[in-house]
């Protein structure tokens, strides 16, 4: 049976689409059947993310009838599928959301799991991408404004009777000014699937246009996602680093 997952956030800018990227690869190398889609109409990031901005067939052409879903499915070099969205002006003229609804049954077809990277914010677009998963992840920055909108985002999420597995809380520096988790924890009665620590390794993985998981799978940032995979799919994660690796990480060389 197909399980479906939307990673969305009240606010953009947290690391939503980063998360979804890593999750979905991270699963993928835990020898699970992953397909992530990119329901960012709007802003789409996946296929930049992972080295397909631009491709024949997007999203887009499936929610305008000009092709089925599977003909917009593309094997990333980790063996990850990925559906990406238009980066077309043009084709961002001719949304409509509520087309969303027609590939809800195809999407149950393609994997065994399906990572839905859904819109940033509270609008319509963010509520149509929410409707098609079982499933929720919020992402949020340790920030009261970000944690803020995180609450916006699950109390909707509660009003469609959605699963919310819980909170990732990213780019966490350590810093006094931060929320603690205790705080974050108590504001949003949410379970809090992982903490992600601000890693300059993710901003060059996104430059080699790949996932952290898979370009510096040793990175703080790295191991976190794997973590946190392991812990959504009820599998147990084991680090095997050498003496030599966990030396080369304390001094920021992987």
């Amino acid at each position: 049976m197909t399980r479906s997952i939307i990673i969305t956030s009240g606010k953009g800018g947290v690391g939503k689409t980063t998360t979804a990227v890593n999750l979905a690869t991270a699963m993928n190398s835990m020898n699970e059947d992953v397909t992530l889609i990119d329901l960012n109409l709007t802003t789409p990031n996946v296929g930049l993310h992972l080295g397909a901005p631009v491709v024949p067939i997007t999203l887009n052409h499936v929610l305008n009838g000009k092709a089925e879903l599977v003909d917009a499915i593309y094997e990333h070099e980790s063996g990850t599928k990925i559906i990406p969205s238009s980066l077309s002006v043009r084709e961002l003229k001719k949304l409509n959301h509520k087309n969303l609804n027609s590939i809800s049954k195809d999407v149950k077809k393609i994997s065994d799991m399906v990572i839905f990277d859904g819109a940033a914010g509270l609008g319509q677009e963010a509520t149509s991408a929410m409707a098609l998963a079982e499933d929720v992840i919020i992402v949020t920055n340790p920030e009261m404004p970000s944690v803020t909108d995180a609450l916006k985002t699950a109390k909707i999420a509660e009003e469609m009777n959605k699963n919310i597995l819980g909170v990732i809380i990213t780019r966490v520096k350590g810093k006094r000014s931060e929320m603690s988790l205790q705080s974050i924890n108590e504001m949003l009665e949410l379970t809090i699937l992982g903490v992600v620590p601000e890693d300059d390794n993710i901003q060059e993985a996104l430059s080699m246009r790949n996932a952290i998981t898979i370009t510096h799978p040793r990175s703080k940032a790295s191991k976190a996602y794997n973590q946190i995979a392991a812990k959504i799919l009820g599998k147990e994660y084991k680090e095997n680093d050498s003496l030599f690796e966990r030396v080369m990480v304390n001094l920021g060389l992987r």
